[in-house]
């Protein structure tokens, strides 16, 4: 069995395979203040949770964006399985070209799910992934990774107008009464949702014009399920497309003898 382990600024996504199958996926708060010690046993009762014990892990891979945490979570699972965890990062063989002007500054979440897109969609196909941020990543018809957008992602974006306004309160996400909101809270959830909606159909009907074709559009992220079906285009729902992502390449290194033992 493999653990595949994604780290984001919020959450931190586990996901264990039987072969392609996954058994199981869960969320954690992202804490970079605990120590390996706290994660092993944290990650120890998730396991438990879902009936899988440390000792049917027979490795492992990490995709992180929070630099700390490459080091401790590796050494929370070796603690917990006496596995090495494969780190995303310039050694891994990934099989993806990449068209940007510095390929060590694309965040190894966006190669991830540019990988597992490609294995599952036709060519050529936007990315959307909202978490923390919201990334568009594009990929070209021949497979390349063309580059893509970084935007304030929707919790981000909503906390923080609350903060900076005096008489608007913070708000739950939930899904709005109607498109015409009648109170300050029914506005701001239709704004934000509605608008986080536009903005996605928008973005991809703009990367067509600039491509000169038609794309397959792919969302996913944590709040990926509550925004699709107020999209007016249709998009390929795959809440656990980085863990799929991070499968393949765990798959694809082991083939060529680069996975720890």
């Amino acid at each position: 069995m493999i653990l595949a382990v994604d780290v984001g600024n919020t959450n931190i996504v586990l996901g264990a395979f039987r072969g392609e199958e996954l058994v199981f996926s869960a969320r954690c708060a992202t804490d970079p203040d605990k120590t390996e010690d706290e994660y092993a046993l944290l990650f120890r009762g998730i396991l438990a949770m879902h009936q899988v014990r440390p000792e049917d892990i027979d490795g492992g891979i990490l995709s992180s964006v929070v630099p700390v945490l490459r080091v401790t979570l590796p050494r929370a699972v070796e603690l917990l399985t006496g596995r090495t965890m494969l780190v995303m990062g310039q050694d891994v063989v990934t099989d993806l070209e990449m068209r940007v002007d510095n390929p060590a500054q694309v965040g190894s979440d966006l190669i991830v799910d540019a990988v597992a897109a490609k294995s599952l969609y036709p060519a050529p196909i936007a990315v959307l992934d909202m978490g923390t941020a919201t990334t568009l990543s594009v990929i070209g018809e021949d497979g390349a990774y063309l580059g893509g957008m970084i935007i304030p992602g929707l919790r981000v974006a909503v906390d923080s107008l609350s903060s900076r306004t005096a008489q608007l309160p913070h708000i739950s996400f939930g899904p709005p009464r109607a498109l015409i909101g009648k109170n300050t809270v029914d506005c701001m959830q239709a704004g934000a949702v509605y608008g986080c909606a536009a903005m996605m159909d928008g973005l991809v009907d703009r990367v067509e014009e600039e491509l000169g074709r038609p794309l397959t559009a792919v969302l996913t992220g944590g709040l990926a399920p509550a925004i699709a079906p107020l999209c007016k285009r249709r998009f390929e729902l795959q809440p656990d497309l980085l863990l799929l992502g991070l499968r393949l390449l765990y798959e694809k290194n082991a083939e060529r003898g680069k996975t720890p033992c």
